[in-house]
C-alpha cells in the first residue's frame, strides 16, 4: 500500500506541479509588490486608490461586507491585467520572434507527374541526339 503511495508521490508529473505551484506562490509575491507599488499609485492618480472595503448592508443584524469582494475583485483584475500585458504577451512575442521556420514537406510526385518527366526528359535526349 505505501509503495503505491510512494510511486504516485514520484511521478514526474506531480514533482512538476509541485514546483509550478511554489514558483507561482513566489511570483505571486513578486505581482502583488508590483501591482501595490506601481500601478495602484498610477490608477490612484487619475481616481483614487479603488478600496471599497467599508461598502456593507446590513438584515436582521447580519452585516454582508460585499465591499471586501469589490476590493478583491478589482485586485485580481488589476493583477491579471499585469501579467497578461507584463508577462504573457512579451512571452509570447519573445517565442514567435525564436520559432523556427517550420518548412512546408515537399509534395512526392504523382505517378502521372513522374511518367511526364520521363517522357520529357526522352524527349530531350533524343532531340540532342540529331
Amino acid at each position: 500500500m505505501l509503495s503505491g503511495f510512494q510511486k504516485f508521490l514520484m511521478r514526474g508529473n506531480l514533482i512538476d506541479l509541485a514546483v509550478g505551484v511554489i514558483i507561482g506562490a513566489a511570483f505571486n509575491g513578486v505581482v502583488k509588490t508590483f501591482t501595490d507599488g506601481v500601478i495602484m499609485p498610477i490608477i490612484g492618480i487619475f481616481g483614487g486608490i479603488p478600496n471599497f472595503d467599508r461598502l456593507s448592508f446590513a438584515i436582521n443584524g447580519s452585516v454582508f461586507k460585499y465591499g471586501l469582494f469589490l476590493t478583491a475583485l478589482v485586485n485580481f483584475l488589476i493583477t491579471g491585467a499585469v501579467i497578461y500585458f507584463f508577462v504573457i504577451t512579451p512571452f509570447n512575442r519573445l517565442t514567435e520572434r525564436f520559432k523556427r521556420e517550420e518548412k512546408p514537406a515537399v509534395a512526392e510526385p504523382s505517378n502521372t507527374e513522374k511518367l511526364l518527366a520521363e517522357i520529357r526528359d526522352e524527349l530531350r535526349q533524343g532531340s540532342a541526339r540529331s
